[in-house]
């Protein structure tokens, strides 16, 4: 399988919508971001959309926000077409993710990254024994790919949209130390991810934001 990568820009939309058809089969409507986030994402300028293509199939498809004020990525989505998973596209789509956001790093004048940080669900709140097993999936995949759980950390995601709740879930990080950063340093990362994609992409209120960032 020889993929090839393809970044979506505000400038460049080819493969948007068949990216938004991926997304919208993999993920219930309850916890879907409205398709315009991905494009507040894209305005504010330290956003990557990859793609991963063979031919003109869409292998895969990754997100991530640099955040400069921390030196830090924050990984939002990573997605593989069920028709391709186990092929390793997967662990492939990362480490591209990961090298893009290493060039944002350099490109801010940092020698590289401080960190990459992600988040999964909570095997304790998710519900049907298939999402059980696909929350263990994921944490094995990560471990394997070099992140960390932040134990300790009470991470909450923000609201997606209007109306949704707050939900807890695990924090991810992966740098090139022996130990994680220190707790204040995760909390200036969860600061600038809320600022850099919460607040700018989703338009959540501060003050949400505020009071969700003191319960770290």
């Amino acid at each position: 399988m020889t993929v090839s990568w393809k970044e979506i820009t505000l400038h460049n939309q080819e493969g948007f919508a068949e990216a938004m058809a991926m997304y919208d089969q993999a993920f219930p409507i309850e916890i879907r971001e409205p398709h315009d986030v991905f494009q507040n994402s894209m305005r504010t300028g330290s956003y990557r959309f990859l793609l991963g293509m063979e031919g003109e199939e869409i292998l895969s498809f990754a997100t991530g926000h640099y955040l400069k004020e921390v030196n830090a990525g924050f990984i939002v989505y990573l997605l593989a077409n069920p028709l391709v998973r186990s092929r390793g596209i997967g662990t492939q789509t990362l480490l591209k993710l990961e090298e893009w956001l290493e060039e944002d790093a350099r490109s801010a004048g940092c020698d590289s990254i401080e960190a990459i940080i992600l988040k999964t669900e909570k095997l304790e709140l998710v519900h049907t024994e298939e999402e059980k097993e696909d929350c263990v999936k994921r944490t094995r995949f990560y471990n394997k790919n070099g992140y960390q759980e932040a134990k300790g950390i009470r991470y909450i995601q923000p609201p997606l949209f209007q109306g949704q709740i707050p939900v807890p879930l695990n924090l991810y990080v992966k740098n090139h130390q022996q130990t994680l950063p220190s707790r204040e340093r995760i909390a200036e990362y969860v600061q600038a991810m809320y600022r850099g994609k919460y607040s700018l992409a989703n338009g959540v209120d501060q003050a949400i934001l505020s009071d969700l960032l003191a319960k770290i």
